[in-house]
């Protein structure tokens, strides 16, 4: 008897701290810090306070409306005119993004120069700069008489108030999005596969198309898109560069800003819900495109 109680009494010393041998579903099991329902609790309350509130607000305001009142509103020529606008610069800066932003997180993780450190804290810098100050600041820059803009205008390229400008200030605002994202990709992969292709007699574009490509393809496709939804919705880097011109340099955001300073808030409120509903559906196809990126390479 006395050696089952040992026994039994080395089982219960050698269970690891905090866990049970119960059947528990994995949700329902004891953690090592306990507090789930606490945070958890914690969480949705604020996520419910500061995310979902104000957008049910702005979703019972377009209810409101009636579906004629909200398609008149929606569907009018200037309204159309700004969903064009803001379509068509948002590709042209989510384009120069997914450029740029690829080249830059290469050169970041894979080469060491000179103020390298100081160049990765640059990328964040429009995270923290007022989206004001930087409008501001590119039409100081771009102006006809600014510094690149009287070398542009004797050419024939105008970019403060006309669409180049909405879509440079746009990629200014969303650049970091794909840095940000490819480059903990580029620092966690192994070089030992780049090497193995390498030895296997693969040319650099071979080592990069089917080596490294693969590998970053899910994470460049979710900073595009969050990129490209971010320029949808900015607004502060593009009132001073775009002039607000309707039907020429009127994004969708400018336009109801426009609604609510004239107290017209179920125009404004139609505006933004078509903005939400553009965002909504970009990011549930890029999650849609990465799952089937990521079932993609585990088959191969």
């Amino acid at each position: 008897m006395s050696t089952r109680l040992l026994d039994a009494g080395r089982a219960r010393t050698a269970r690891p701290l905090g866990l049970s041998w119960s059947r528990s579903p994995a949700w329902r099991r004891q953690r090592v810090l306990p507090g789930f329902g606490l945070t958890l609790g914690i969480t949705l309350f604020y996520l419910g306070l500061i995310v979902a509130l104000p957008l049910a607000a702005m979703l019972l305001k377009t209810a409101s409306l009636g579906w004629d009142e909200f398609w008149r509103l929606a569907t009018s020529p200037r309204a159309l005119a700004t969903y064009r606008i803001t379509l068509t610069t948002a590709a042209m800066a989510t384009a120069f993004n997914a450029v740029f932003g690829l080249l830059l997180a290469w050169v970041l993780v894979r080469h060491e120069f000179p103020g390298r450190r100081l160049l990765d804290a640059l990328v964040d810098l429009p995270f923290a700069l007022p989206t004001a100050v930087a409008g501001l600041a590119l039409v100081t820059l771009f102006d006809r008489s600014g510094w690149f803009g009287s070398v542009l205008a004797p050419l024939g390229i105008q970019v403060a108030y006309a669409p180049l400008g909405i879509a440079l200030a746009m990629a200014f605002t969303s650049v970091p999005f794909v840095v940000r994202t490819v480059q903990p990709v580029l620092e966690d992969m192994q070089g030992e596969l780049e090497e193995a292709a390498t030895t296997l007699g693969a040319s650099p574009w071979q080592t990069f198309r089917l080596v490294v490509w693969p590998m970053i393809l899910p994470a460049f496709t979710a900073g595009c898109a969050l990129a490209f939804a971010r320029s949808l919705g900015e607004f502060g880097a593009i009132v001073f560069i775009a002039g607000n011109l309707p039907f020429r340099t009127e994004v969708t955001s400018l336009l109801v800003y426009i609604r609510l300073d004239e107290f017209d808030y179920p125009a404004a409120a139609a505006l933004a819900t078509v903005l939400l509903a553009m965002a909504f559906v970009l990011l549930f196809l890029t999650n849609l495109l990465q799952s089937w990126q990521l079932r993609h390479a585990d088959r191969h």
